[in-house]
């Protein structure tokens, strides 16, 4: 539980993200099937939450 604690805001991105490629997969998409990254709800979830890990970790203080 101290893992999450200490992670949180990172934890955060990550859901935050993941729920921002969905729906970007959902509302934009890709008409053809052929983008790498839009053609599936996964690969879009995961690339969104890729990209929420990076944003809120570069938040994240040092100690």
């Amino acid at each position: 539980m101290n893992f999450v604690f200490q992670h949180k805001l990172t934890l955060i991105g990550i859901l935050i993200g993941s729920i921002a490629g969905y729906a970007y997969y959902h509302f934009v998409g890709c008409a053809s099937g052929t983008c790498a990254i839009t053609s599936q709800p996964l690969n879009s979830s995961a690339y969104g939450a890729l990209m929420g890990y990076l944003l809120f970790n570069s938040f994240k203080t040092k100690k």
